[in-house]
């Protein structure tokens, strides 16, 4: 297995109103050697904290700002381990069972209006049967067991997916949409633009063009999903970003990214048909 990923230093010094934020590459801290802040000093009315985190967002093109969602804990196969952050994902870890089937986990959060983008990076060369990246609905399979190994993602109607070998899948049909890709540090970006309806990969930024069309009437959240039937597979959630056309999507978008859970929205002090609207959102 290989290192954990790189982290990045972030020392941010704020002086009244004014907050300035540094950059310095890490050096490859362990995921439980996380912590949220490492020091914080005082001087006058200035406050300086550092921090270390998993990566550094940048919008994906102009109107994106960054998103946040990681790989859920209590959506995926039992043969997949997630690292404290929930960003990176390890699959078939177990060294005495090694892969005994196909195993996937999904993303936290589910997307039905916007533009939304978010990147992959393949922190082991992938091999096997299938190691995939794409989205589907709550209802799309994450786990097959008894020495099952398929195309997890596209293997029915409920999902859409890349495999690293090059091909897409959606409702158990699969089509050559680019060529295989092999090399360890490979990132895969995916762009679903819901205001279209389609899906579209990147691969090492390069654009791939448009896989898939009709995604706008799936009537259902669409969540972040990979997946992969090879031992040891370890994936790592980068950038995270999306985009809102409409001022009220603005609006209803960045209410939403202040609360913890959908369930606290009946808490907020706003009008009763607002608060509908953000369960809706």
């Amino acid at each position: 297995m290989s290192a954990h990923p790189s982290w990045i230093m972030v020392t941010r010094i704020t002086t009244g109103n004014a907050t300035v934020t540094t950059v310095i590459p890490g050096k490859g801290l362990k995921d439980h050697a996380r912590v949220p802040l490492t020091r914080q000093t005082q001087k006058g009315h200035e406050t300086r904290e550092t921090m270390q985190c998993p990566c550094l967002p940048q919008p994906f093109t102009g109107g994106f700002v960054e998103e946040c969602w990681e790989w859920d804990i209590n959506a995926k196969s039992p043969a997949v381990q997630l690292s404290p952050c929930r960003r990176a994902v390890y699959f078939h870890i177990d060294p005495i069972l090694q892969s005994e089937a196909t195993a996937g986990v999904r993303g936290t959060k589910g997307f039905v209006h916007g533009e939304h983008y978010w990147e992959v990076k393949f922190l082991e060369a992938p091999y096997g049967t299938s190691v995939m990246v794409g989205a589907g609905t709550k209802q799309a399979c994450l786990h097959l067991g008894n020495y099952t190994f398929v195309n997890l993602l596209g293997m029915d109607s409920e999902s859409w997916g890349l495999s690293y070998r090059g091909t897409i899948w959606h409702g158990g049909l699969s089509k050559r949409y680019t060529e295989p890709f092999y090399d360890e540090a490979t990132i895969i970006g995916v762009d679903l633009n819901l205001y279209e309806g389609t899906m579209a990969f990147y691969k090492n930024g390069h654009n791939l063009g448009v896989a898939f069309t009709g995604l706008n009437k799936a009537g259902v959240p669409l969540h972040p999903i990979v997946s992969s039937t090879a031992a040891e597979t370890e994936l790592q959630l980068g950038v995270r970003s999306c985009r809102f056309i409409s001022l009220r999507e603005q609006c209803l978008h960045t209410v939403l990214q202040h609360l913890i859970d959908k369930v606290h929205i009946d808490t907020l002090p706003l009008p009763g048909f607002i608060r509908g609207q953000l369960k809706e959102f």
